[in-house]
């Protein structure tokens, strides 16, 4: 299911938790979030085996708008905290040009090699290694949330064409279904709030650089195994910085659930629905 709206909308996919949740109760201040952020490349297999891609139609919408003065589509794209290339193949499977920018150097190997045709480079939402005016879309996949938006959105500005797009997305785990919300308990028994569309509002401190911001969201389902489903635990944040125990055991736990929760007992592979969450604002002409 699609639906459209603007970013004024209070409703907030409620408590739904997103991949890179950033604000539960192990996480407190600012420097557990910097060494967080940064901790994704000692994972970097485990996050290309378990996190999941993203939904075509969100990709459609984020994409949709050419930049000012040119009547083809997008063409030269940048993904912005690429990862492993969970975003990037799908550029890419589309023929698009795709710089692919991202800080860890595990990520970046495993990019190299998943995503052959982008071009891999080192560098951040807040550093990025592109001309100006050099890009029709920059895209943000799972990651604007660790951004300075102070620093990142101008840096945006200045890669983007005139009328090109900023885009952001996460998916988000929809906990309505019972096996769903019992992994969300695991994950975070004190509650956490979402990541979803945090660091969007830091578009309006720069009335100038960018227009409306616009939102898309798509309900879809991702299939994986058990493994894949410990995997895609393995790989959040706050999990790889945790103690060698406490992450053995919570792992522990994620794959008893798999195997003896009701509506999953004796199935090898599960559906986990997501919510995916699309923001898009155009770059002004001056």
């Amino acid at each position: 299911m699609h639906t459209d709206r603007n970013h004024t909308d209070p409703d907030h996919t409620d408590d739904r938790n997103a991949d890179h949740q950033n604000a539960d109760h192990r996480r407190t201040d600012r420097a557990d979030r910097a060494v967080q952020a940064n901790s994704f490349g000692a994972a970097a297999a485990a996050y290309e085996r378990g996190r999941p891609e993203y939904p075509a139609a969100a990709l459609d919408w984020l994409l949709a708008t050419a930049p000012e003065g040119r009547t083809v589509a997008p063409r030269d794209v940048v993904d912005l905290g690429a990862g492993t290339g969970k975003l990037t193949r799908a550029l890419c499977a589309r023929g698009l040009g795709v710089s692919a920018v991202e800080p860890s150097e595990g990520m970046r190997e495993q990019l190299a090699r998943a995503v052959p045709d982008a071009r891999v480079l080192a560098g951040s939402a807040e550093a990025i290694p592109l001309a100006d005016a050099s890009a029709d879309v920059v895209l943000a996949a799972q990651a604007w949330h660790w951004v300075d938006t102070a620093v990142a959105v101008p840096e945006a500005a200045r890669v983007l064409r005139p009328g090109g797009t900023l885009g952001m997305l996460w998916n988000i785990r929809d906990e309505r279904e019972d096996w769903v919300a019992a992994l969300g308990r695991l994950l975070n028994p004190e509650g956490a709030r979402t990541t979803g569309g945090e660091g969007v509002e830091g578009l309006a401190d720069h009335p100038g650089l960018f227009g409306p911001v616009e939102r898309f969201d798509v309900e879809w389902r991702h299939t994986l195994t058990g493994d894949q489903l410990v995997d895609l635990v393995a790989s959040r944040s706050y999990v790889i910085t945790m103690a060698a125990a406490e992450r053995e055991t919570l792992l522990a736990e994620v794959r008893s659930l798999f195997d003896h929760h009701p509506t999953l007992s004796g199935r090898t592979h599960v559906e986990l629905p997501y919510l995916t969450q699309c923001y898009r604002a155009r770059r002004t002409d001056h």
